[in-house]
């Protein structure tokens, strides 16, 4: 297979953007245009050729075309690339106005001044991180640290994949019967059962759950020297887990986090987060969580994923509070629960039996690869499922959202909605649910209702995701915690006064246990935003300190 190319389109500066580009050249296929018709074509060679474009980048001002305009034309030929304008130091001050607003509907990924020497790393910061994000959404990535040899992409084998993928960890599929899949059978060294997982470091093994895969990577609590008490242990690794387990281990205090599935929870699913502070390119959940995973390692602080506490024993009278897993226990002079939600059940049963199959809960961010030139449906009115249908059509023929709502704007943040209605792959569909589905062995049509009338409808589709709203992940909460009427955890003021201390409530984070703090989504009454939840996450540390801190001498214990 050809390299990926970068098609650079320049009329007045070809050479100064190609010198920009120079470093790139011995992994990348740069080729220059000097117009939008230029690009089209070149571009329609790359494709013929059997390759793909990772980037384009183009001056502000064409020839032949208004620049956007241009970009609209290259997305239909290749949606997956980025789009990047590189506009010359004599014009930036006076374009970008006209430019920047194309940002927020998704029109291009960044607005960037032309390289204006050698090493002008800004610049390149820039073009890596958006090629790194290219490479991380490719079918085929060319670093793969994890084999996986499976005959077929079921379920289970997708959502192998999908782990990984969240992990940081870049993995690939291949059959029995192909030099790869030979060279891990051959390792396995037994009678062939699928799928089979190698690591980097050729160990292989036989995984019938992601549990499995996690455990095998990452290791399990019992590795923990279990005779010795954390100062504090964080159940979930979204954002609010995360933020608690940075800041905490910072600040010298013993930390370890116990994540049941992939670091960073719901949020790193999402394809690209652009109101996230800070980023102003955006960045992918996935990215946000590991750059996060490794601040709070760099402290000091232990990770085990693939971990599910089955309950949580709360300690009395000095005693520390006990976290039961099915590999051990962890015990811990205070908690932090920060174990998020769950996207809500459709609870439409022929659509429910195809979950893995064609249905997908949550964004999928490996199985949008599988999806390439295919109809698709994404159901849910927030924020997750605009990032997921404006990802899911960089692979997708059409994706349609569908909502019971009459509108978007109620639910989800106008940037999307802008982004939405700027991409002529994706449709919106309003009043309507989802009542049918079926296919013979995956999905190949779903049944729609219009929630006004009762009228349905049977439509061909080969893909659904469902981001349908939060459901808290509490079974394991012992009664002491005391939680609203939907099972979210509460706190502070929002405590019933029959469970206040002394007439007084709790703190802000604080439960009804002592020592046991809840943040993020899990908790009553919160934002149901990455941003407010590693504020929360931030925002308990404090808590945390002054529950540890010894009584003052004389203090009334």
């Amino acid at each position: 297979m050809p390299s990926p190319s970068i098609v650079l389109i320049s009329e007045e500066h070809p050479t100064e953007m190609l010198a920009g580009f120079a470093r790139y050249q011995a992994e990348y296929d740069v080729r220059v245009a000097r117009s939008c018709h230029e690009a089209l074509l070149t571009t329609h060679d790359i494709v013929a050729e059997g390759g793909t474009v990772a980037l384009f980048a183009s001056e502000s001002v064409l020839p032949d075309a208004e620049v956007l305009h241009c970009f609209h034309k290259l997305r239909e030929k290749v949606p997956t690339a980025r789009r990047v304008i590189a506009c010359h130091w004599d014009r930036f001050l006076t374009d970008a106005p006209g430019l920047r607003a194309g940002m927020a509907k998704g029109k291009y990924d960044a607005f960037l001044l032309m390289p204006r020497g050698t090493r002008d790393e800004e610049f390149h910061n820039a073009i890596t991180d958006l090629l790194s994000d290219w490479g991380s959404t490719v079918p085929d990535p060319e670093v793969v640290a994890v084999k996986i040899i499976s005959p077929s992409r079921d379920g289970l084998t997708m959502a192998i994949r999908d782990f990984l993928d969240r992990m940081g960890m870049p993995s690939r599929v291949w059959e029995p019967d192909t030099d790869a899949g030979r060279y891990v059978l051959e390792k396995w060294g037994r009678e062939p059962a699928y799928p089979l997982v190698c690591r980097a470091n050729g160990e292989v093994i036989h995984a019938t759950s992601v549990r499995d895969v996690a455990i095998n990577v990452y290791g399990a609590p019992t590795e923990i020297d279990l005779e010795h008490v954390v100062d504090v242990a964080v159940v979930g690794g979204g954002p609010a887990g995360l933020a608690a387990a940075v800041y905490a281990a910072s600040e010298g205090l013993s930390t370890v986090i116990l994540e049941a599935e992939a670091i960073g929870g719901q949020a790193g699913t999402s394809s690209m987060i652009r109101n996230y502070l800070g980023f102003p390119r955006g960045i992918s959940g996935m990215r946000l969580a590991q750059r996060a995973r490794n601040q709070a390692l760099r402290f000091g602080a232990q990770f085990f994923t693939g971990q599910v506490v089955d309950e949580l024993r709360p300690g009395f009278d000095g005693d520390p509070h006990v976290l039961c897993t099915e590999s051990g226990e962890v015990r811990a002079r205070s908690v932090v629960i920060s174990s998020g939600v769950a996207y809500r059940k459709l609870r439409v049963e022929p659509v429910e039996q195809l979950v893995g199959s064609g249905v997908y809960y949550g964004a999928a961010m490996t199985a949008a690869r599988e999806m390439d030139g295919q109809d698709l449906y994404v159901v849910g009115g927030g924020n997750s499922a605009g990032q997921a249908a404006v990802h899911l059509a960089r692979f997708a023929r059409s994706v349609t959202i569908l909502v019971r709502r009459p509108d978007l704007a109620e639910t989800m943040s106008q940037y999307l909605i802008g982004e939405i209605e700027y991409n002529s792959r994706i449709s919106v569909r309003t009043c309507t649910a989802v009542v049918d589905g079926g296919g013979d062995g995956r999905l190949e049509w779903l049944g729609l209702e219009d929630v006004r009338t009762g009228e349905r409808e049977q439509v061909p589709a080969y893909g659904l995701f469902l981001l349908l709203g939060a459901e808290p992940r509490c079974d394991w909460l012992p009664p002491e915690v005391s939680r609203d009427e939907r099972g979210f955890v509460l706190t502070g003021r929002d405590v019933p006064k029959e469970r206040w201390t002394d007439g007084l409530p709790p703190e802000n984070l604080a439960t009804t246990v002592p020592g046991i703090f809840a943040a993020g989504d899990i908790r009553a009454g919160s934002m149901k935003r990455v941003a407010s939840a590693s504020g929360e996450g931030a925002s308990v540390v404090p808590l945390v300190h002054a529950w540890l801190a010894p009584a003052p001498e004389g203090a009334p214990v």
